[in-house]
């Protein structure tokens, strides 16, 4: 098979949550088909792939992408249009997926994240559709949260996505997500058509304790890891930093919290203090990790897997996550649940004073996900749809 592999981010370096899902799908897909990637890039290392990358691909475009959200903002109230998808139009991308599907004999399309949706043939080859998480969901909860007048704009971006997410879900061979709660979700909204759940997954083997040695000298260590300029991360790191964190430094004086991520806001480097490490980018997640006495991930929003939390436990880390960050991982009691600040206090106040069963919750986290989270069985139903797609049984609604 020939598939066109669409994506709005390259699917290289594999260093965040989008793109480590885009990677692992895209090297999977490339073990049984032929794989013709068309993708944005953002930054100036995202217009080369490495050869590692390259040999899994036979053929590779990359198109740059600079518009900004203002522009972006503007031409989505004139067209009425989601501000998701004019943030990713681009003529330069259609003609990308154009020239593709004019010189190749392309038997399917993977569309990896909904803003792709508007670059997918009206007839063609059979779609399979990755929308990843309910972006529209996302947005409404924006919505019941944010000022005035951004409530109107995330009210919009809802209700205009949701329309659309629907649209693309009738007429494709399958629509994944992240997870089965995601995927109840888009039906309970309405969507039609097969609606499946492909899980994340992660490489055990990288995320291996017994490989990765510490940084030294860090003290007891609270970790928080992601992409920092990403709003639900922001409000999270914000939220502890202030209503936790304090509590826990008056009974552990040397209690330091280190947020790890690129592109940290500047409502993000403001919080770095005595207590409060602010790194940017890092070129190796994994020695923080393993310093780390306890992981947190304490986010009000979230969808679907997060990668930070199967890391963590994959490094064998205890992990005290809101009850939104670990709603998508089927953990089995391996990671402490907290809904606030009280019981954020109270889980990360027990791990500290018990080293002993610190190590035996973590050690039992990456068992766990030894026993669920591998790459290859997580991807397993990807088989399924393409076998019928090659049988002609998976063709567009």
């Amino acid at each position: 098979m020939d598939i066109l592999f669409l994506a709005h981010r390259t699917p290289f370096p594999p260093d965040r949550g989008d793109k480590i899902r885009s990677f692992h799908i895209l090297r999977h897909l490339a073990g049984r088909a032929r794989i013709h990637l068309v993708a944005f890039g953002e930054e100036a290392a995202d217009m080369t792939p490495p050869p590692a990358f390259s040999e899994l691909l036979a053929s590779c475009t990359i198109v740059p992408r600079g518009k900004s959200r203002a522009v972006a903002a503007m031409e989505a109230l004139a067209s009425g249009r989601p501000v998701s998808l004019t943030a990713f139009a681009a003529p330069a991308l259609r003609r990308a997926v154009d020239a593709v599907l004019a010189g190749q004999a392309i038997d399917a399309n993977y569309c990896f994240s909904g803003q792709m949706a508007q670059y997918l043939p009206d007839a063609g080859p059979p779609v399979v559709m990755d929308f990843v998480d309910v972006d529209s969901a996302k947005f409404a909860g924006y919505a019941s949260r944010g000022l005035p007048p951004l409530r109107w704009l995330m009210r919009r971006e809802a209700r205009l996505l949701g329309a659309f997410e629907r649209q693309v879900a009738a007429r494709v061979a399958a629509s994944l997500f992240v997870s089965e709660a995601e995927a109840a979700l888009f039906r309970d909204g309405g969507a039609r058509g097969r609606i499946l759940a492909v899980e994340n997954g992660i490489d055990a083997g990288q995320y291996d304790p017994a490989h990765v040695d510490p940084l030294p000298g860090m003290g007891p260590l609270i970790v928080f890891t992601g992409q920092m300029d990403y709003p639900p991360n922001i409000e999270a790191v914000r939220w502890f930093a202030t209503a936790v964190l304090p509590r826990l430094v008056e009974c552990h004086p040397g209690l330091r919290l280190a947020i790890v991520g690129r592109a940290p806001t500047a409502a993000v480097t403001a919080l770095a203090s005595a207590q409060v490490l602010v790194t940017a980018a890092v070129d190796d997640v994994r020695p923080w990790l393993a310093a780390a006495t306890v992981c947190i991930a304490p986010l009000q929003q979230a969808r679907g897997i997060q990668n930070k939390v199967l890391e963590a436990m994959a490094m064998a880390r205890p992990v005290v996550a809101s009850a939104a960050a670990a709603e998508g991982i089927d953990h089995g009691g391996t990671v402490r649940v907290a809904a606030d600040a009280e019981a954020q206090v109270a889980a990360i106040e027990a791990l500290l004073g018990d080293p002993i069963g610190a190590a035996a919750l973590g050690a039992a986290a990456r068992a766990r996900v030894l026993a669920r989270y591998d790459w290859a069985a997580r991807l397993a139903p990807l088989d399924g749809v393409l076998a019928e797609i090659a049988g002609g049984g998976g063709t567009n609604a």
